[in-house]
């Protein structure tokens, strides 16, 4: 077999029957697909529904009920007491039940999180049947002809075909923490180390410079990072900063709730109530009263939250990400594309030539078609027709450019093939340029691209002072402005370098484009500054144009400050502590300076969303507490080093989803608050009950009863809950806030509170005015029960349940709906004999309905009087 990095190029190629120019065609993709599969490496085995199932049952106390009822069974089997039969049984049976609703949650969790997942799979740019398109990397096959620039991942292993200044990142393969050069002209030994095969690059290591066309040589488990990966573990558990905290608030209440039950099976054991009988019915408590499944309630909102937030183009990486959302206090955003709508249109040109400004048609002078000849040549960017489709491919200011040329019968490709590019020096952020060599006419020709005052001071023909308040004038109308020289040279060198190549160049001229603000970002802007978070423009354009834009989108207030990256530079820490409050607009910043203004708000104790999209934005947006990549123009480097990525480079989208982050954790109170409280109901009904009469209120198999209607279905709804009008309006919650912060965790435990005084009038009543011992747990199971269901709708929201309206949440009302008739068909049909309950006079129905009814009362007046917050 060809070893790729010891074979020439047209050997590499014919061995996997591929053309560098048209690539493969469709029949060979799906014909190599078959034989290789996906580009895919193999996932840690996930867990099947059974092996869930079972995961159920390894909590402690449910096999020590499960025991308890085994034991129950088999006395009753020796003993042939139908009754004593049926309970066990019934035990069992909800267990069961409770085991398959949590499979259920657990199979739904994984679900969204594995749509997401996908949402955010590395695309690949790649040539087939001659034409360039954008494919998932999964559908790579070997012999696919791909295209690779700064800021992406490589998809698959790959043979280089071309290169200019390329440099691969490859510690993850190598461990060497310095990128490595590529050059796609050498021969590499054939025993060579992988960090030494220079004309090759590999699968999950990332571009950090340069460009190339690479032909892939291997997908999947055949790649080099899928011989070492083997099989993928390196999942973490993948809980939040919150879950993890709710686990282990889940703990000491569960120590709390084992205590109380220890003593309630002392006082049964006293009062001679048999003990299996108390047994059960204290490990039946604990299991219900134990909140064991918040964490995975929790992580089922956050998903539900999560995919809510996808269909408004917000993809979240990381789901610690969501909770920081909501604590948003600055967004730093990137003009381009983000506040305005990046379709840049060329509509302005001046050449030195002839010192005029001209608007660009389809039928532009001698002087400007040139300069927008010369301005196309040095573009990657591309713009493709089909049919009546106008497809733009790459940076949106090099595809208005190569547009405008296209327009004055200038294509791209015939340009290209008329002044073939023979090197190139690559567009980076801190030079603010990039250049090509092409041979026009005869002559090897230098051009440079770039912002207007990093190309003057290397420009020593031209008319510059003129171009220069041309030059302020475009950018005072909003104009994005780009400067265009050239020079003449003999001969192209090997290692084009950018001292040498872009100095002594003649000034050609500057064109001007238009990239309107976004209608949507004004009202964003405004939704921002009432939430009382403050929005901050950060923009590698000229500062007249960014500050002309944010007066605009209301981001720069009178007496705000517009900085260009030099006068930050300028700046020591302390200053710019001093004046980072003051400062709405940073305009010709680089990628380091992103990093302090990010630091610098973040030591004034604010939480910092911060935007980008180039390779050297990676390291802000993993500095900023929520780092958010564009999902068009960012690159797969800046997209991994996100917490989430917004598909439609839209600023109103990070306003968006802070809204959504803001709900979802509001949401995740509201759940805890209703589980907690109605879990500490059942305790203290229990406990109280057994400490004042010596009777069991409930009977086991009602406990787990209780438990299944009401810790799944309205709890999963609630948590549901449609965002609230007024999220937006209130200030941000700190980060290191807690959840039971405000009264919250008082308000939770006088909530239950609430459910024990109510369960245990109900008890009392039902066993003073029946005289039986069921009568009592009829009365506690219905009022019990049916008030935690009219509870979640109490939880709904801190204003009044009538002012939001009683039944807008819909899915909490199914949910409601699903657990009253539960409970009524226990209640009301033969399954009442066998859960223990009896039927009661009306006079007691109508008792417990006022009852159930009663948290309305008490929840409403609690937020009258503000005691909600």
């Amino acid at each position: 077999m060809l070893i790729f990095h010891n074979a020439a190029e047209q050997d590499v190629l014919q061995e996997l029957h591929s053309d560098c120019t048209a690539g493969l065609t469709e029949n060979q993709v799906q014909e190599t697909r078959r034989q290789y599969g996906e580009n895919k490496l193999r996932e840690k085995k996930k867990k099947t529904n059974f092996q869930r199932f079972l995961d159920q049952f390894k909590d402690a106390m449910i096999l020590i009920l499960i025991a308890a009822a085994v034991i129950s069974f088999a006395i009753a089997c020796v003993e042939g007491e139908p009754k004593e039969f049926f309970e066990p049984a019934l035990i069992l049976l909800i267990v069961i039940l409770n085991a398959i609703v949590g499979v259920m949650q657990e199979s739904k969790a994984e679900k969204a999180l594995d749509a997401l997942k996908n949402l955010s799979a590395p695309h690949a740019r790649v040539i087939r049947d001659g034409t360039e398109k954008v494919i998932d990397a999964a559908e790579l096959v070997p012999g696919d002809i791909i295209r690779l620039e700064a800021g992406d991942f490589v998809p698959a292993d790959a043979r280089l075909l071309r290169s200019v200044s390329l440099k691969s990142e490859e510690s993850a393969l190598t461990g060497e923490s310095v990128p490595s050069e590529k050059d796609a002209d050498i021969i590499v030994d054939e025993n060579a180390p992988l960090g030494d095969r220079g004309n090759m690059v590999f699968s999950g290591c990332s571009v950090t410079y340069g460009t190339a066309t690479a032909v892939v040589t291997a997908t999947g488990m055949n790649t080099e990072m899928g011989k070492i990966a083997n099989l993928l573990d390196n999942e973490d558990d993948g809980q939040t900063p919150l879950q993890k905290k709710l686990a282990q608030l889940g703990k000491y209440l569960g120590v709390l709730a084992l205590a109380a039950c220890a003593i309630i099976f002392v006082v049964g054991i006293a009062n001679d109530i048999p003990a299996l009988e108390i047994f059960m019915t204290a490990v039946s408590l604990a299991v219900s009263a134990i909140p064991e499944g918040l964490p995975a309630i929790v992580t089922i909102v956050l998903s539900i939250g999560v995919q809510r937030m996808v269909k408004k183009n917000a993809v979240i990486r990381r789901l610690p990400a969501v909770e920081t959302l909501g604590s948003a206090s600055v967004i730093c955003s990137d003009k381009t594309g983000t506040l305005t709508q990046n379709r840049m249109t060329l509509v302005k040109a001046y050449t030195d030539e002839s010192h005029h400004i001209e608007d660009i048609s389809t039928q532009n002078s001698d002087d400007v078609r040139r300069l927008l000849q010369y301005g196309t040549l040095c573009c990657d960017g591309s713009v493709i027709f089909h049919e009546k489709e106008e497809r733009h491919i790459g940076d949106p200011t090099e595809t208005a450019i190569v547009l405008a040329a296209y327009k004055n019968g200038l294509p791209k490709d015939e340009l290209n093939k008329a002044c073939p590019r023979l090197a190139e020096i690559p567009f980076d952020s801190e030079r603010k340029l990039m250049t090509t060599v092409n041979r026009i006419n005869g002559k090897n020709t230098v051009i440079v691209k770039g912002a207007f005052d990093v190309m003057a001071s290397r420009c020593i023909a031209g008319d510059l002072n003129t171009a220069r308040q041309v030059n302020t004038g475009m950018s005072s109308d909003a104009l994005r402005v780009l400067a265009i020289g050239y020079k003449e040279i003999e001969k192209v060198p090997d290692n084009p370098e950018s001292e040498q190549m872009e100095k002594d160049l003649t000034f050609l001229g500057l064109v001007g484009m238009i990239d309107p603000p976004r209608p949507e970002a004004k009202e964003a802007v405004s939704v921002c500054r009432n939430a009382g978070i403050r929005p901050v423009m950060i923009t590698g354009d000229h500062v007249i144009t960014a500050s002309a834009i944010a007066k605009e989108l209301g981001i720069l207030k009178p007496g705000d400050r517009a900085v260009t990256g030099k006068e930050l530079d300028a700046m020591t820490d302390q200053e710019l502590d001093f004046q980072v409050e003051n400062i709405s607009v940073y305009a010709r910043v680089s990628p380091e300076n992103k990093i302090r203004i990010v630091k610098a708000w973040q030591r004034k104790g604010q939480v910092v969303s911060m935007t980008g999209d180039g390779v050297n934005d990676a390291p802000a947006l993993k500095a900023a507490d929520i780092g958010c990549a564009m999902g068009i123009t960012g690159t797969d480097v800046a997209k991994g080093a996100a917490d989430m990525t917004l598909t439609d480079d839209n600023f109103a989208t990070i306003v968006d989803a802070v809204r959504e982050g803001r709900a979802i954790y509001a949401n995740i109170k509201k759940v805890v608050g209703f589980l907690l409280g109605t879990n500490i109901g059942e305790v203290i009904t229990v406990f109280v009950a057994m400490l004042l009469w010596h009777k069991s209120p409930l009977l086991s198999m009602q406990l787990l009863m209780i438990n299944l209607v009401t810790d799944s279905l309205p709890a999963i709804a609630l948590g549901m809950e449609p965002v609230e009008s007024d999220i937006m309006d209130r200030k941000p919650r700190p980060k290191d806030e807690g959840l039971f912060a405000h009264g919250f965790g008082v308000r939770t435990v006088l909530q239950g509170v609430m459910f024990g005084i109510l369960s245990l009038i109900a008890f009392y009543l039902g066993d003073s005015m029946t005289g039986q011992l069921e009568g009592g747990q009829t009365m506690t199971f219905m009022v019990l029960a049916l008030s935690q269901v009219v509870q979640a709708f109490n939880m709904r929201s801190e204003h009044s349940l009538f002012k939001i309206g009683v039944f807008t949440n819909h899915k909490l009302n199914w949910a409601a709906l699903a657990s009253a008739v539960l409970i009524v068909l226990v209640m009301f049909t033969p399954l009442s004999a066998l859960f223990g309950l009896i039927q009661l006079s009306g006079k007691l129905y109508l008792i417990g309905l006022g009852l159930i009814l009663t948290p309305v009362l008490v929840m409403e007046l609690s937020k009258a009087f503000g005691l909600v917050v």
